[in-house]
């Protein structure tokens, strides 16, 4: 069966969650899958504007990741048959990545600014996306954290892998980053 492009459902401002249950398009639960979309589309410019091949096959990974965490917020809480939640092994992942990426990396010294090559630059916006993101679900979760709390790590740890990549698409192509230099230093 094929997937339709439009349902003619959520023209009057409101969408379906998985499990059923209809909410307005603003609600907060949409607001945090809907940056975690806005995330993945980052990363997928991220690929098209050519990022080095190791970079590349990891993004193609983590959006694989990212629809997988954007099921899990886009299910009504009621539904009876939830996804699975992303858990240990994805945080893992996650944590081997930055090790593996910061290991070829000079240590930091300083802040850096955002930006470099334009795959690096894309990276660093996409990190904030994803820092986005995280806020969302905090949001979404109120005093309840600990009923997503391996998917905020996920995000968390993302953001913090999204930054070290970018690093590392710089220096694959030889961009010079630019040390942050506070006013009263200049």
């Amino acid at each position: 069966m094929a997937i339709r492009i439009y349902t003619k459902t959520g023209a009057a401002g409101e969408t379906g969650l998985f499990g059923g249950a209809r909410v307005r398009k603003d609600d907060l639960r949409v607001e945090a899958y809907g940056t975690v979309d806005e995330l993945n589309a980052a990363l997928g410019l991220a690929v098209a504007l050519g990022a080095p091949p190791r970079v590349s096959a990891l993004l193609t990974r983590l959006q694989a990741l990212l629809f997988e965490l954007g099921a899990e917020l886009a299910t009504a809480p009621t539904a009876k048959r939830p996804p699975t939640p992303v858990g240990a092994a994805e945080i893992h992942e996650l944590e081997q990545a930055i090790d593996t990426f910061e290991a070829e990396l000079e240590p930091l010294q300083t802040f850096i600014l955002p930006g470099g090559s334009p795959v690096a630059a894309v990276l660093h916006l996409a990190r904030t996306v994803c820092r986005r993101a995280e806020r969302r679900l905090v949001t979404l979760l109120g005093d309840d954290v600990g009923a997503m709390a391996d998917t905020l790590v996920v995000l968390n740890r993302l953001s913090d892998l999204l930054f070290v990549m970018a690093r590392f698409a710089n220096r694959a192509v030889g961009a010079t980053e630019t040390v942050w230099t506070a006013r009263r230093d200049r």
